[in-house]
């Protein structure tokens, strides 16, 4: 039984990266390094056929029947981003936000043409549900953001629906959080080590993660570039989320009386006393050229 592997590994850390951030998402780093349908088909694995054989005491044919390095490997490389980088991505989102928000404008689009490759065939139909997904993704950023709450039931859920965001490719469970208004707490406790509030959240991810991985191989194997057609718009259309200029428009006052943004709006960098075009600029560049490295890399492994 192999246990590790590395390649694997650094996905998972690219990963867990792209699931901190607002509007990008980690199965979007999934799908255009070329493991997706191997991630769903071994999370879809784990069911009454592993369990039947880890009671059997078949560890090795348990192990090898849900791909168990691989998950094992891609889990701990999501969860050394998670630990890593969450306090990081906290300190530039509220010091230097110009130039995060264009890095991450540049993994989007730059994603997003990737991820069309994998369509196979261009028709009226799914062309049209491109546009549904551009049309109700952007709506979906017009929304104000929910204030939100430690209750247990909330952060369960909270983490169900997140984890079902986060392996969609360019549906951002980040952003799902930060509409729902748990985002600052969930990464809040992971930075803090809050290991009550990450155990409630982490046990929603799990049965959320099993659930819709099946929904989704099936939708998938059926519906293969009307789905991706759609997921593609939505990522074009989560790009108004991102967009790096941006000025609040209304604030809220948290459980520890600071007050923070809780709307924004998109603006011109000429609106804004210190734009901060070059860095923005340099950023964007270096997102497009990580996104490529990476694709240009799995292909010639491939």
């Amino acid at each position: 039984m192999k246990l590790i592997y590395l390649n694997t590994y650094l996905k998972g850390v690219a990963m867990g990266i792209a699931d901190l951030i607002p509007g990008v998402s980690g199965g979007t780093v999934a799908f255009i390094t070329g493991i997706y349908d191997r991630l769903l088909t071994a999370i879809s694995h784990v069911d009454k056929v592993a369990v039947q054989l880890l009671l059997k005491g078949k560890i090795k044919e348990c192990w090898s029947y849900i791909d168990g390095g691989f998950l094992v490997s891609l889990l701990f490389g999501i969860l050394t981003s998670v630990v890593a980088f969450s306090t990081l991505i906290l300190w530039l989102k509220s010091n230097y936000p110009v130039p995060l928000w264009s890095f991450f404008f540049g993994l989007i689009l730059c994603s997003s043409v990737l991820v069309l490759r994998a369509v196979q065939k261009l028709t009226l139909g799914n062309t049209v549900l491109l546009f549904v997904g551009v049309v109700l993704s952007y709506l979906l950023t017009t929304l104000s953001p929910m204030i939100g709450s430690t209750e247990p039931w909330v952060l369960f859920f909270s983490g169900m629906i997140a984890i079902s965001a986060m392996i969609l490719p360019g549906i951002s469970g980040s952003f799902i959080l930060l509409m729902l208004g748990e985002y600052t707490i969930v990464m809040q406790a992971v930075s803090d080590r809050n290991i009550m509030v990450i155990a409630i959240f982490g046990l929603g991810c799990v049965l959320g993660l099993l659930i819709f991985a099946r929904i989704l191989k099936f939708l998938l194997s059926k519906y293969h570039d009307d789905i991706v057609m759609f997921l593609i718009g939505v990522m074009l259309g989560a790009l108004s989320k991102v967009w790096p200029w941006r000025e609040v428009t209304s604030t809220y006052t948290d459980r520890h009386g600071e007050i923070k943004a809780l709307t924004e709006a998109n603006i011109w960098p000429s609106a804004m006393e210190n734009p901060m075009i070059i860095p923005a600029v340099i950023a964007f560049v270096f997102a497009i050229a990580l996104i490529v490295s990476i694709a240009l890399i799995d292909k010639k492994k491939a």
